[in-house]
């Protein structure tokens, strides 16, 4: 009696001990206890061997957690379950969870919601959209698909992988949903550019009475940042103090990002001061990209400095930001300075937005044989962006050569931009090679290829008022004119003369 009690009591120390050194990542710990497991003879425990699977998932040691499953004579379902659990998590590739789901089904074991929820978010991260489909074929074959956690992650994988269609028609067919459902189908809806339908159902909740979490907070912040709708912005805002969610990380970044794209940059940096001492570099990066924005490439700048006085490292997006800034600005030496310091001092390796921040940059500074030279040696194939930033910066310095070399990659790269053959021929007719221009406008012709027109709007008053070239339908239109005239007149007053160069070629000079 007394010997099964020690025992017991034994066990459940060596429980409690696997439990902190899981949740503590304490992989020399967990060791430990796993050496003394062995020492009694407990190691084929199914309770004991499910602990120690899930310690070494949490210390990323996939391979001992996999030794550890295979030797189990018997498993449980939650023995399944916390394998594909730490494969899911750990391993690179989405194969191995799916080829456990298949051994599972095989031997006959039974599977639950949390078992396909879990392979289905590493879908998700994957992009796996042919698996993803499969495993809501297998769902509802179980009949589980209404299951609120399956349903949720089958959302979030169809929305990261741009089906958007299938998440809300899942989303719509949920008996139940949860706080975490509305919150994926919201981000879902953001990711793709969904920001008007993002807001519906963001208002929807609040309709239903539902508790507003950060997630729904920050996804519809963001939304009003794809829409530049500022009102919507500061009542959300209002709302985020409310629900006591200002201080969170995703929210405030929101907000600043919001606020920056609005053209409210001074709210942007007050929303930044108030939560600058949170530990995250998130918040730092939103601040820098809000100033990047507003070409204020010396506050960008002295951020950067501050960041990393404040012990933060700057990342990949820290340095497209403050590159940004830089070529806002034309800041060619200070742009270089950047790009060198993020690849010697922090090690990061440049991707294809940091290589187009500096082709701009040179382009901008009249430097065009070095961007394309940056071009050529780069480890990447040129974007359209690339190589539509070089053809405007040739057609402002008049190099004919290479802006025909970046046409014919535009051409084959976005064959029905007419923007592109339009740039060209402003390019010859800046070095007054009028032939040229006549061809460029006969291929253009030819090809049957039209400039989309440009539209730009203002919001007055809650209400945003649209206009496009040679538009008459605005109601008020002959005001409007008559302003413009006035205005004209004004200048000609100062004597302001207008560069008529190339007009018969409007097209805009930069991407």
């Amino acid at each position: 009696m007394v010997e099964n009690v020690v025992h017991e009591e034994r066990m459940s120390n060596l429980h409690y001990l696997l439990q902190l050194c899981a949740k503590t990542r304490s992989s020399v710990g967990g060791r430990a206890c796993h050496a003394q497991i062995i020492r009694v003879g407990w190691e084929m425990d199914v309770l004991t061997s499910n602990m120690l699977i899930n310690l070494y998932s949490k210390c990323s040691l996939v391979d001992s957690a996999r030794k550890k499953f295979n030797e189990m004579p018997v498993k449980s379902l939650v023995s399944w379950n916390t394998m594909i659990g730490a494969l899911t998590q750990n391993d690179e590739d989405q194969e191995e969870a799916l080829t456990l789901l298949i051994q599972m089904q095989r031997e006959g074991t039974p599977f639950n919601e949390f078992t396909i929820s879990s392979v289905l978010c590493k879908c998700a991260f994957k992009c796996a959209i042919l698996e993803c489909m499969q495993l809501h074929a297998f769902s509802i074959k179980a009949a589980i698909d209404s299951n609120c956690f399956v349903g949720t992650a089958l959302l979030h994988v169809y929305a990261k992988c741009s089906s958007i269609k299938y998440a809300s028609q899942i989303f719509d067919s949920m008996p139940e949903r949860n706080a975490v459902t509305w919150s994926s189908m919201m981000a879902g809806y953001v990711q793709n550019g969904f920001h008007e339908e993002t807001l519906l159902l963001f208002h929807n909740a609040q309709l239903m009475g539902l508790e507003q979490d950060p997630f729904m907070i920050s996804s519809a912040v963001s939304a009003c940042a794809g829409l530049a709708t500022l009102v919507e912005g500061k009542q959300l805002h209002a709302i985020s103090h409310k629900s006591g969610s200002g201080s969170n990380i995703y929210v405030s970044s929101s907000l600043i990002d919001m606020y920056a794209k609005c053209g409210c940059i001074r709210e942007a940096y007050l929303v930044f001061q108030g939560v600058m001492e949170v530990r995250s570099i998130v918040l730092w990066n939103a601040m820098i990209s809000g100033f990047a924005r507003h070409a204020y490439a010396p506050e960008a700048m002295v951020l950067f400095e501050k960041m990393q006085q404040r012990g933060f490292f700057p990342d990949e997006v820290t340095y497209v930001s403050v590159l940004n800034a830089c070529s806002h600005m034309g800041l060619y030496e200070e742009g270089q300075k950047y790009f060198d310091l993020m690849v010697r001092q922090h090690k990061l390796s440049p991707s294809v937005l940091h290589y187009s921040c500096m082709v701009d940059i040179l382009g901008r500074a009249g430097l065009v044989h070095k961007a394309y030279e940056l071009i050529e040696r780069m480890p990447f194939y040129a974007t359209s962006s690339m190589w539509g930033s070089l053809l405007a910066s040739c057609r402002v310095y008049g190099n004919i050569e290479l802006a025909e070399i970046a046409a014919k990659h535009l051409f084959e790269m976005e064959p029905n931009n007419a923007g592109n053959h339009i740039l060209l021929a402003n390019v010859y007719a800046a070095n007054k090679k009028w032939d040229e221009v006549a061809r460029a406008r006969k291929l253009l012709r030819e090809n049957d290829l039209k400039k989309e027109r440009g539209t730009s709007w203002i919001e007055i008053r809650n209400k945003i008022h649209s206009f496009t070239v040679g538009e008459r339908n605005h109601p008020q239109m002959d005001e409007i004119y008559a302003k413009l005239d006035d205005l004209v007149v004004e200048l000609k007053k100062l004597n302001y003369k207008v560069d008529t160069d190339n007009d018969l070629h409007d097209v805009e000079e930069s991407r």
